[in-house]
């Protein structure tokens, strides 16, 4: 009788994944370029607006001369700084007196703004995300002002953070032409070297409305949205076309060995990345399930086996970070007492061997399944969600129809081609290994 209740349970949950979450939506295009999604759900009265730029930390300011690296990430910041109609320092002080919030944040390949309101303040959203589009102030007094606000974060975040350098170290030995080899943050040394013509070249090159996808979500009429959309944003002039041209990297082919030293740690730990696919090839789902089935969890592979079975790792996983020409699929470890990088990288590697030798269980099969199934359904179960996806998919991906479909993807790999995905990429040959170690004092 349990048995049946179970297998009741589970078709009612894959019925509930396949149906309950389709989300509707309707596209449109401004005559300068600027596309519109419109995702009506009157279930509560609140609207997520958003606005998701083609611009991220590989798109280089200055010049070929003088390339500046960080001009995406500090222009999150910048465009928070005031527009022609919006005070210094009044955009997010608007937004919170109005019962809203509101954030941004940037990838190498992409940067996000949005706000959530009650959805009695849709104009009020729509008027922010146009004045941010059509003329904020970019002057010097915001470009200082910003420059420490960087400055600050990336002492927090990243030098004086323990482990808080380990990606820029892995990127800058995984890429050596393409711009992901440098920090998103940036060089400060750029950013201070930068002017402030500059910084207006580049709002100028990537911020027009043709580089960009706006999402209306939540508690909307439709066609009401739709006329305020065009109120306030079909005047904004076109943009140039951006172009992009970065260099193709070479495969690796030998191990790449390096070396990182961080202050703020006392334990090193091992990483070994490999560059993988970017997201758009299928190989790259592929290799998300490998990560979850390695590391997702403390029922996960390298967990249970170095964590707590054989006690040799304080922490143990793999992660894969999705971009759009190159991913970065790592493992990682930190050794507990005695055990050398060497012997933990060793038992780490037994694992990969064991994923290429042989299929995976098909009990760990499904249960990878059953995490992608309910991965599926907590991504789409937010208006903001839905909106973050919406962009995405459409703005990076070039298919918005995966918010209802990529979950076919996951459903239809098999076994036997997550073995071949782990032959081919996860091979000692074709990775860096990364000794991430305390710095070493130094006598005054």
């Amino acid at each position: 009788m349990k048995k049946c209740l179970f297998s009741l349970a589970s078709l009612l949950f894959i019925c509930f994944s396949a149906t309950a979450q389709k989300v509707e939506f309707e596209e449109f295009d401004l005559d300068n370029g600027l596309h519109v999604i419109l995702h009506q759900d009157n279930s509560a009265p609140v609207i997520t607006v958003s606005v998701m730029y083609d611009v991220g930390g590989k798109d280089l300011g200055g010049s070929p001369e003088a390339p500046r690296t960080g001009f995406a990430h500090f222009f999150e910041h910048l465009l928070f700084e005031g527009t022609k109609n919006i005070g210094k320092g009044e955009y997010s002080k608007i937004i919170s007196a109005n019962g809203g919030n509101n954030n941004a944040n940037t990838s190498l390949d992409r940067t996000y703004y949005y706000e959530v309101f009650p959805s009695n303040n849709l104009e009020l959203a729509l008027w922010l995300e146009s004045e941010r589009m059509l003329h904020p102030v970019i002057d010097q007094v915001g470009v200082d002002t910003q420059n420490e606000v960087v400055k600050e974060e990336k002492r927090l975040r990243y030098d004086n953070s323990p482990y808080g350098q380990f990606l820029f170290a892995l990127s800058e030995n995984l890429f050596k032409v393409h711009p992901y080899k440098n920090k998103n943050i940036g060089e400060m040394a750029d950013l201070d070297a930068s002017t402030l013509q500059e910084f207006q070249d580049y709002f100028k090159k990537w911020y027009g409305p043709n580089n960009a996808v706006l999402v209306v979500a939540g508690d909307i009429d439709s066609k009401d949205a739709k006329s305020l959309v065009k109120k306030y944003f079909e005047d904004i002039p076109r943009g140039t076309d951006p172009v992009r041209n970065f260099q193709k990297e070479e495969p690796i082919t030998e191990t790449v060995k390096a070396q990182f030293y961080d202050p703020n740690i006392q334990i090193p730990a091992i990483i070994a990345a490999y560059r993988t696919p970017g997201f758009k090839e299928r190989d790259s789902y592929v290799l998300e399930m490998v990560s979850a089935y390695l590391s997702d969890g403390k029922s996960s592979k390298l967990y249970k086996k170095l964590v707590d079975d054989k006690k040799m790792a304080l922490q143990a996983g793999a992660i894969n970070i999705n971009q759009m020409d190159y991913s970065v699929y790592a493992v990682f470890g930190l050794p507990l007492g005695d055990t050398s990088l060497e012997d933990l990288l060793s038992e780490i590697d037994e694992e990969i061997v064991k994923m290429q030798d042989e299929l995976i269980s098909e009990k760990d099969f499904q249960k990878l399944q059953n995490k992608f199934e309910n991965r599926f359904v907590n991504s789409n179960s937010s208006v903001q969600g839905i909106a973050s996806s919406l962009a995405t998919y459409y703005m990076l991906h070039d298919d918005i129809n995966l918010i209802n479909n990529q979950i076919d993807i996951y459903r239809s790999i098999t076994r036997q081609e997550i073995q071949d995905v782990v032959k081919k990429y996860l091979n000692p040959n074709q990775r860096v290994e990364l000794e991430y170690l305390p710095k070493e004092k130094t006598n005054n």
